[in-house]
């Protein structure tokens, strides 16, 4: 596979973060917009009573590298 061809692995945004990036990157990643990314995301977990989408988001912030690593 040529390297100008390859799509970019998952990574946390440096630029567009609120917290650790988790949510900018994934939306970098896809090609989606970061803004309603978050917002679909806080809705979900609000309505999962927010503990599991804040356990997830901190697996996330863990298993996902930041962009310059």
């Amino acid at each position: 596979m040529n390297a100008s061809n390859a799509s970019p692995g998952l990574s946390r945004s440096l630029n567009d973060r609120m917290i650790a990036g988790v949510m900018g990157g994934i939306a970098h990643r896809y090609g989606w917009s970061s803004t309603w990314l978050r917002i679909l995301y806080v809705i979900g977990s609000l309505l999962s009573a927010a503990f599991p989408g804040i356990l997830v988001y901190l697996v996330l912030w863990l298993l996902i590298p930041n962009e310059a690593d």
